[in-house]
């Protein structure tokens, strides 16, 4: 099967949002996609993007993406986080997953970062089985944690409270 690999473009946003509304749905989080196409377009492709974004294609059609930002570490320095590798269920297991990971891989080499991270899900074996057979460690020692919206919205309350 031939694909190719490429930087996505605006235009790309709506097959790029529908694959991250797939990964949700593989994730057991099928209502947790809020960000819009418009969202999407504006966060990626402004002056100052937020994130950066490699689709993969096969005729014409795109079936996987990499959405990457920049991030810096204290103990490393620049650092890579890929935020989601996603590939249309109907192609997985046909090498995408793997030419998706290997050129976000040769970019943060060519950037010169230090490190490049990810979380997986516990329990998805063949996620962890193939970024391991990779050389990633998966650091099952660390925890993930999200403060939401909500979260945010009720911690600043607290603060502007506290400070009266």
């Amino acid at each position: 099967m031939d694909f190719i690999i490429r930087k996505a473009t605006k235009n790309d946003m709506p097959a790029v949002l529908g694959l991250i509304k797939e990964l949700a749905i593989f994730e057991k989080e099928p209502n947790a996609v809020e960000v819009t196409v418009e969202e999407l377009e504006q966060d990626g492709f402004s002056e100052n993007p937020a994130f950066e974004c490699f689709v993969a294609e096969i005729d014409s059609t795109i079936e996987g993406t990499a959405i990457i930002f920049k991030r810096y570490s204290t103990w490393k320095g620049k650092i890579l986080h890929l935020e989601d590798l996603v590939v249309n269920p109907k192609m997985r297991g046909k090498g995408l997953g793997t030419a998706l990971l290997d050129y976000v891989v040769k970019y943060g080499h060519e950037l010169g970062v230090k490190r490049i991270n990810w979380e997986v899900l516990d329990w998805n074996e063949g996620a962890i089985k193939l970024y391991e057979s990779k050389g990633a460690k998966v650091l099952r020692d660390w925890d993930v944690v999200h403060l939401s919206e909500e979260g945010i919205k009720n911690y600043v309350a607290k603060l502007n409270h506290a400070s009266i």
